[in-house]
């Protein structure tokens, strides 16, 4: 199965974080989404690798998207090498998508980091024709996407587009909720992190909300292109043409 788009994340509830809105949006309108997760999120200090995959699973089942993969790297070392690199290119050249994204190069963790640059990598090697890899015995065709977009998450970026997520904000926060370990809950015992705090949450909607000013709309969601995006003037007058009306 083709895929129009493919997110890769380090951690279970990472793409959720940062564009479940826009995966929502994209999946609306029969885009086919998938999410492959690095790693299973084992370190994290709240729940575990099995409440995390069932979360990730409920998840899915919100975005509704085509699939939902996990990588098996161990949480806390996603290495730039070439085992974690060919697992990469195998989920590229299996789903073939046209848009990959990734997180953005620079964060508070250090995961983000690694699975930003390793996913870069792959995105220039996976097009290379005498890398081989193979699926079920089957040698896979070397398959490059158009482009490769990052994504926000703890530390903040000039947008080089922001996606309107009206529409699939409530649908961007079931999808979060999702993780009832990771995320505020009053009746949990476990030790308090800098994500399960009920302020956190707030962060998520109040930077959803300024982003969505930044273009005029309730909520948005910003991301990076290394390389220049073409401008569709005639769609965009068109658009504007209809608003009019």
């Amino acid at each position: 199965m083709n895929l129009d788009v493919l997110v890769f994340a380090a951690h279970p509830d990472d793409a959720e974080l940062s564009m479940g809105g826009t995966i929502c949006k994209l999946t609306s309108h029969n885009i086919k989404v998938g999410i492959v997760d690095l790693t299973k999120g084992e370190l994290g200090t709240r729940g575990s690798a099995e409440t995390r995959q069932k979360e990730a699973f409920q998840a899915a089942v919100t975005l509704k998207i085509a699939i939902r993969e996990n990588l098996n790297i161990p949480d806390g070392h996603i290495e730039r090498n070439k085992d974690n690199l060919m697992k990469v290119i195998m989920e590229i050249r299996k789903y073939k998508p046209k848009i990959i994204f990734a997180p953005y190069f620079n964060d508070r963790h250090p995961d983000h980091i690694d699975a930003s640059k390793l996913v870069k990598d792959a995105m220039f090697t996976t097009g290379l024709s005498k890398v081989k890899t193979f699926d079920k015995e089957v040698a896979q065709e070397a398959f490059r996407p158009s482009k490769l977009f990052y994504y926000m998450q703890t530390y903040t970026f000039e947008p080089s587009f922001i996606v309107d997520v009206t529409d699939s904000f409530q649908m961007k926060m079931k999808a979060i909720k999702a993780y009832e370990t990771q995320f505020h809950n009053p009746k949990s015992s476990e030790p308090e992190t800098f994500i399960s705090r009920p302020e956190f949450i707030n962060y998520v909607e109040s930077r959803t909300q300024f982003y969505g000013f930044q273009i005029g709309k309730h909520y948005g969601e910003p991301f990076f292109c290394e390389e220049k995006i073409e401008m569709d003037l005639l769609h965009l007058l068109k658009n504007n043409e209809h608003h009019q009306k």
